[in-house]
C-alpha cells in the first residue's frame, strides 16, 4: 500500500518525530547525544531552517521546527538521519537501518500553541518517568529555552498574530489580537 504524502503548509511550524528502528536505542552514550546535537546544528545552518524545541529520547528523537521552505524539511532530515547513522553504524560496527522507516511531521500554526507543542516536547522525559524533574535531562531544550542555558543550538519563538493571541506591546501591557 502506497504512503500518503506530506502534509506541507507554507509559514508552518512542524513537530517532527523520528524513531529507532524496532524502537531500538540510538543513543547509548552521551558523546551520542552530543554528536547528533551537532549534526542537527551545522544541519540548521545548511538548509536555514530555526530550531524552536527539541528532545532526544533514547529510542526517538522530538524536534519543533520553523523551514524557511517547507519543501526543504524532507532535505533537512535525510542529511541529520543519514548523518547520524553513519556516526552510529561506524562506532558500533553496526550496518543498515538505524531509523523506523520515514519520519512524522505535524504542521503547527505559529500561535499559542507553539509554546504548549514546544512544553510538550521537552516535558517528554518526565512523562516516560525519566527524571522526576525536567532540569536534569539534559538531552532536551528546556534548560536552554526555560532556564537561560547556552542558546546557540536555539532560535527565538517568533508568533505570527492570530486572532485570539496575545502579545506584548512596547510598554509592556499586553494585547489581545
Amino acid at each position: 500500500m502506497a504512503r500518503g504524502g506530506r502534509v506541507l503548509i507554507e509559514h508552518a511550524c512542524y513537530h517532527i518525530v523520528a524513531r529507532g528502528n524496532q524502537k531500538q536505542v540510538i543513543f547509548k552514550e552521551n558523546d551520542d547525544f552530543d554528536k547528533f546535537l551537532g549534526i542537527v546544528k551545522m544541519a540548521k545552518k545548511k538548509y536555514t531552517i530555526k530550531i524552536y524545541a527539541y528532545c532526544l529520547m533514547p529510542n526517538h528523537v522530538h524536534l519543533l521546527i520553523d523551514p524557511s521552505d517547507s519543501y526543504e524539511i524532507s532535505k533537512f532530515m535525510h542529511w541529520i538521519n543519514r548523518g547520524y547513522t553513519a556516526y552510529f553504524n561506524t562506532k558500533y560496527e553496526k550496518v543498515g537501518h538505524l531509523w523506523q522507516g520515514r519520519f512524522r511531521s505535524k504542521p503547527i500554526v505559529k500561535g499559542n500553541y507553539l509554546f504548549h507543542c514546544a512544553s510538550y516536547i521537552e516535558m517528554n522525559p518526565m512523562r516516560s518517568g525519566l527524571v522526576e524533574d525536567i532540569s536534569k535531562y539534559f538531552w532536551t531544550s528546556y534548560n536552554e529555552r526555560c532556564l537561560l542555558g547556552e542558546t546557540s543550538r536555539l532560535d527565538d519563538i517568533i508568533l505570527d498574530n492570530v486572532p485570539g493571541d496575545t502579545v506584548k506591546v512596547e510598554n509592556g501591557d499586553t494585547l489581545k489580537v
